[in-house]
């Protein structure tokens, strides 16, 4: 059972840092060269959608990581797992505190009434976002790392 429980949270850690990979290095990019309504509203619809399923999945992921770490306790690897935890924790941190205050602002805007600085503040939380992205990729490696 620990076996399934090893594979299923690496598994959706590894999907989890898939996603938002995509979301820095792919779908932005794509959107920013977009014109300018379409870069927003594909950035608006996308936190929305994705701002409705990412925290399930943050504190599932945590959560997930934290049953291998307490029910494998006497496994070797369980230091890795309790550091790949950690890295989740801090990403749970950093969403709640740095992206999702500029994700809420931007999922509601329009081109009627987004702000004069909405790109600015689109770059303010793409470079969070890489932060964070370093942090799933670092927590995702650990959990590799301890299954061997």
């Amino acid at each position: 059972m620990l076996d399934a429980l090893e594979v299923v949270t690496t598994v959706l850690v590894g999907l989890m840092v898939g996603v938002e990979f995509s979301v820095a290095f792919v779908m932005n990019p794509i959107f920013s060269k977009l014109p300018e309504d379409s870069d927003q509203l594909a950035r608006a619809h996308g936190g929305r959608m994705l701002g409705a399923l990412m925290p399930f999945w943050y504190i599932g992921s945590l959560a997930l990581s934290a049953v291998w770490a307490v029910a494998g306790w006497h496994r070797h690897g369980t230091g890795l797992v309790v550091t790949a935890g950690a890295l989740l924790i801090l990403s749970v941190i950093m969403s709640v505190l740095l992206l999702v205050p500029i994700n809420n602002r931007g999922k509601t805007w329009t081109p009627e009434n987004r702000p004069e600085d909405w790109k600015e503040q689109m770059n303010r939380w793409n470079r969070f976002h890489y932060a964070r992205v370093a942090v799933i990729v670092a927590a995702f490696t650990l959990l590799v790392a301890a299954l061997v």
